[in-house]
């Protein structure tokens, strides 16, 4: 795949691709390796124009890296494509630092040919950045210089020993060594052709160009300088096209060719645009799928909250109580206030459904809830608890807590027993009221239900619409 893209055989390149993905990586049973596979079919996919594609892989790829430590080759080889990755983006803090953790990755593991590419990549991004920082250009060239003559003994013949040769080249003409600098991109270049090396082609054109350039023979270094762009362009590679058709732009305007440089600026437009709309579609494929993930995690949300709350009256419901009282209890408990429990009964409920139908009796259950609303803070927890049964659990009151329960479910009785029910009962003789049994003391959601509903019993018993005490206090009638 790569000599294919390296090459410029872009459609066979294409078609190799579709080929290799529809292996699968299921046979991959290593963690590292898997990650390894994927980060570099990710690049892969960059080089071919497939950005959301490519971002899928990345994704992919670097979930599996956060399994486990990096160790070994495979995990080296990950790590420095994803910060070469990084690098060609823009993101070069973060980008360095991978590049660099890599190379220390293949060292430990011993293994000679992971570290040879480690060292590549990270040798690559120090010689562009060198040639596009001066001030940093001298250390750049110096560690770029070291990378890579390890990384040109330890590759065997093929694509990675070309190209480190090519940047070994850039970073001896760097640190003054020219005329070495020199022989080995004359090397390199006859290397590249003999193998159809476009990458290690235009990078040794380019190293000939900034010699020439800088020993002012300004019509060989345009001569090379084109080289280095077409060969750049013939495998699309818009990094290396930006920084040559600048070089080439630079070296026609020194010999005075306005019309070379024209062109040349021309093309480093055609490139640079080219880069944005690759990036402008990454980032675009980027902010879709975290759309997506945070419409999937709010959609995740409600139906974790609707799971918790009564459709018909939008109260919490049972579930929503048991999963939200201990924390408000707790609360309570800390604060030093004494818990209250309220629970409350509709009462003529099954004469409302016998003699209005259903449909009433689901809105006698919409009004007692906005009833509640009302007469209970927004802090309390309110809760359909089953049929017609209501619980409110008293959070924050302001009154003495010693009788918030008393007085808050006085307060709903008496609004409810209020209430005009003509509009949606019309002339129903028996108008609804509530019966309420209270509680205190403990803070458990059980033991207070249970003292609470003896006092909705005493309720019922002494004639409904009153408020009684379940718990072993002197009781409160109303």
């Amino acid at each position: 795949m790569r000599r294919l893209l390296d090459a410029g055989s872009f459609a066979e390149a294409d078609a190799a691709f579709d080929e290799l993905l529809a292996g699968g990586t299921n046979f991959v049973d290593d963690r590292w390796v898997r990650s390894t596979v994927l980060v570099h079919r990710a690049l892969l996919a960059w080089r071919l124009g497939r950005i959301p594609l490519a971002l899928e892989l990345i994704a992919e790829g670097w979930t599996e890296l956060d399994t486990q430590p990096p160790s070994g080759g495979s995990a080296a080889h990950t790590v420095s494509m994803l910060g070469f990755l990084l690098e060609g983006i823009g993101r070069r803090g973060p980008a360095m630092d991978l590049m660099s953790l890599a190379v220390q990755i293949a060292r430990d593991s011993g293994d000679q040919p992971s570290l040879a590419h480690c060292e590549l990549r990270e040798g690559i991004a120090r010689v562009f950045r060198a040639a596009n920082q001066p001030e940093q250009a001298a250390h750049q060239f110096a560690a770029a210089r070291e990378l890579c003559e390890e990384a040109q003994s330890l590759a065997k013949p093929g694509r990675v020993k070309r190209s480190a040769l090519a940047c070994l080249a850039r970073s001896l003409v760097g640190t003054g060594d020219v005329e070495s600098g020199e022989r080995v991109a004359h090397e390199t270049l006859t290397l590249s052709r003999d193998n159809s090396d476009g990458y290690a082609m235009a990078l040794a054109n380019w190293v000939l160009a900034v010699i020439r350039r800088s020993q002012g023979v300004l019509t060989e270094a345009r001569t090379f300088a084109s080289r280095a762009l077409e060969s750049a362009e013939n495998i699309h590679e818009s990094f290396l096209m930006m920084r040559f058709s600048r070089e080439l732009a630079e070296i026609c305007k020194q010999l005075g060719d306005p019309v070379g440089e024209a062109a040349a600026l021309r093309r480093a437009v055609t490139a640079a645009v080219s880069a944005v709309d690759i990036l402008k579609e990454g980032l675009g494929q980027a902010l879709e799928q975290r759309r997506v993930a945070t419409q999937a995690q709010r959609m995740a949300m409600a139906a974790r909250e609707a799971a918790l709350r009564d459709p018909l009256t939008g109260l919490a419901n049972r579930l929503g109580l048991e999963r939200m009282a201990p924390v408000l209890l707790e609360r309570n408990a800390s604060a030093g206030r004494v818990p209250w429990l309220v629970l409350l009964d509709v009462d003529y409920f099954k004469e409302v459904n016998d003699f209005a139908g259903h449909t009433a009796g689901d809105v006698v259950l919409q009004e007692v809830a906005n009833l509640l609303r009302r007469e209970c803070r927004a802090g309390d927890l309110l809760c359909r608890w089953a049929g017609d049964e209501f619980v409110v659990l008293l959070v924050d009151a302001a009154e003495d807590s010693r009788e918030a329960g008393p007085v808050v479910a006085e307060r709903i009785r008496a609004a409810v027993n209020a209430h005009d029910w003509r509009l949606v009962l019309g002339r129903l003789e028996q108008k609804p009221t509530v019966s309420i049994g209270v509680a205190s003391g403990p803070h458990n959601l059980d033991q207070l239900f249970a003292a609470a509903d003896i006092g909705l019993y005493k309720a019922k018993r002494a004639g409904r619409n009153r408020v009684e005490n379940g718990t072993d206090q002197p009781e409160t009638t109303q």
